[in-house]
C-alpha cells in the first residue's frame, strides 16, 4: 500500500475547514485544531492504551497522527474523575493559547469538548465511543454518552 501524503494533507484541511464551523470559529483554523488535539491528548491520557488502539484503528490517518503525536505511554493514569478535572487537562495540553481559546470559561470549554466528541461520530463507530465511555470515570461518562443518540 502507498502511502498517499498529500490526500491525507487534503483530507485533513477539509476535516479541519469542517470542524470549525462546527465548533463556530468562524475562519480560526488554528485554534480549532490546537482545541482538538487538548480534547484528543486529554482522552489518550485516561482511557486504558488498548482503548486508545481500538478508537485510532477507526480514525482517518490525518487523525491518528493528531492523535500519537507526542504520546508517551504511561503507567500511570492521571487521577481525573471529574469534568472539571478533565477540562484543566484539556487546558494543561493547550498549553498557554487555553486562556485565550478556552475563554476562562468551563462552559465553553465543555461544550467545545461536547462538540468535539459529536463530530467524531462521522469517523468512529457508536460502538467504540461506547466502549470509550465505559472506559471513562462514572462521572465522565456524560460526555460521550450524551452525544452517542442521534
Amino acid at each position: 500500500m502507498a502511502l498517499n501524503f498529500n490526500q491525507y494533507a487534503t483530507e485533513g484541511h477539509t476535516f479541519l475547514k469542517d470542524y470549525t464551523k462546527q465548533m463556530d470559529l468562524g475562519n480560526d483554523t488554528d485554534k480549532a485544531g490546537r482545541i482538538l488535539t487538548s480534547v484528543l491528548h486529554a482522552l489518550r491520557e485516561i482511557i486504558p492504551v488498548e482503548e486508545s488502539l481500538q478508537f485510532i484503528a477507526q480514525m482517518p490517518m490525518f487523525l491518528k497522527a493528531v492523535y500519537v503525536n507526542g504520546w508517551t505511554v504511561k503507567k500511570e493514569k492521571p487521577k481525573i474523575k471529574h469534568m472539571a478535572e478533565f477540562l484543566d487537562l484539556v487546558r494543561k495540553f493547550d498549553g498557554p493559547a487555553a486562556i485565550n481559546d478556552f475563554e476562562y470559561s468551563d462552559e465553553v470549554a465543555e461544550e467545545y469538548v461536547n462538540t468535539t466528541f459529536i463530530y467524531l461520530r462521522k469517523y468512529v463507530s457508536q460502538g467504540e465511543m461506547s466502549d470509550i465511555r465505559d472506559a471513562l470515570p462514572k462521572n465522565l461518562k456524560g460526555m460521550i454518552f450524551n452525544n452517542l443518540t442521534f
